[in-house]
């Protein structure tokens, strides 16, 4: 009897649990990836403003999860988070964080080929040549992730509560 017969979705293989050595050749390489954009001057809070929005864009509440939590820990404010996903209309990203979001949007829209082309141009007045790389390697690399958790069905769960004490 198949996992399906009762009318159900099959239950989702954790391919990174599944292929643990294929998993941690893209762990490597986000690795890599980290340290390429810290050299170009990237700071952790600008790369997770780049892993929340390719992250909102391909719709994978794992990563969007995650990395939230790591960009509140980089020392992103709530207020910015929030308004992300609309970063065009708020005035509160600086020109650096605004062209990587734009290029990074660009690279996950692959088949846009105007988007990219605008982003491009937008990227090249305002970030240097090692950023505009980064930029790309940030946004390929978590959308690699995002795949895996989206197929994968990684769940996001609420945090624990603290035992409430018995007075």
């Amino acid at each position: 009897m198949s996992e399906h017969s009762n009318g159900s979705a099959p239950r989702r293989i954790f391919i990174d649990k599944q292929s643990p050595q294929a998993f941690q050749a893209l762990v490597k390489t986000s690795e890599a990836v980290g340290a390429t954009a810290a050299e170009a001057g990237l700071d952790r809070s600008t790369v997770e403003l780049i892993n929340l929005r390719v992250s909102q864009v391909n719709g994978c509440a794992y990563c969007l999860d995650l990395h939230t939590r790591r960009a509140l820990r980089a020392g992103e404010s709530p207020q910015r988070l929030g308004v992300l996903a609309a970063w065009r209309d708020a005035d509160v990203f600086t020109p650096v964080e605004r062209a990587a979001l734009e290029l990074a949007e660009a690279t996950t829209r692959a088949t846009d080929s105007a988007a990219q082309e605008a982003a491009y141009a937008v990227a090249r007045r305002i970030l240097t040549e090692d950023q505009i790389s980064a930029v790309i390697w940030v946004a390929v690399t978590i959308g690699a992730f995002n795949r895996v958790s989206i197929m994968s069905k990684h769940p996001v769960t609420a945090p624990r509560q603290a035992a409430a004490t018995v007075s």
